[in-house]
């Protein structure tokens, strides 16, 4: 196989990798805060974020196993699986390594969700906060395309999305604790008049 078209490969595939991610975590966020609308119901959010987790499983497939067949970064597959065990970029390439662990963790979670149950599903869900980030750096890292004005263009866009996502369900969060504050203090009042 041309080496030129493994290195295409290994970036094409890393770079959809990111954006599917992006979105996955975007819509990941959407499902946590219930997002709806007549138009768009929660279980459209729900399954594309299902469906586009499982296409970004093929793509980063495909990124790794163009990478580990690449012999300009001559990773192999202990440096694929073990992180920072890379000579090319090793801390760069050890981050793309954990987020990965981490990304597996949730796929293969959201597989057995039935048999964690609820509880045990949304804990190991919490990774995706960590997994994304990771990959984004890994990208930043070890793309031979970071400093390329589209792919920082690419970056600062998941960045937003991603922020965006999270601040929204952060401020769903205040507003939801707010309610419910208020319905205790108001039930407070109730109970402390019927006391009297």
């Amino acid at each position: 196989m041309n080496d030129q078209i493994l290195w295409f490969a290994t970036r094409g595939a890393g770079i959809v990798s990111l954006l599917l991610l992006t979105a996955v975590v975007g819509l990941g966020v959407l499902t946590a805060v219930r997002f709806q609308r007549p138009a768009w119901p929660r279980f459209l959010t729900a399954g594309l974020h299902r469906n586009l987790a499982l296409l970004s499983v093929a793509f980063l497939g495909v990124h790794i196993a163009s990478a580990v067949l690449d012999p300009f970064a001559s990773l192999g597959l202990v440096a694929a699986a073990i992180p920072f065990a890379s000579s090319y970029r090793p801390l760069w390439v050890g981050l793309g390594v954990i987020a990965l662990d981490l990304f597996l963790a949730l796929v293969l979670s959201s597989l057995l969700r039935a048999r964690l149950g609820a509880r045990a599903w949304r804990a190991i869900h919490w990774l995706a906060y960590a997994c994304w980030p990771l990959a984004l750096l890994h990208g930043v890292g070890a793309g031979t395309d970071a400093t390329a004005p589209w792919m920082l263009a690419l970056d600062v866009g998941c960045i937003a999305l991603v922020a965006g996502a999270v601040a929204w369900r952060l401020a769903g969060l205040r507003s939801s604790h707010a309610e419910l504050t208020e319905v205790v203090h108001r039930r407070a009042i109730v109970e402390t008049g019927r006391g009297a």
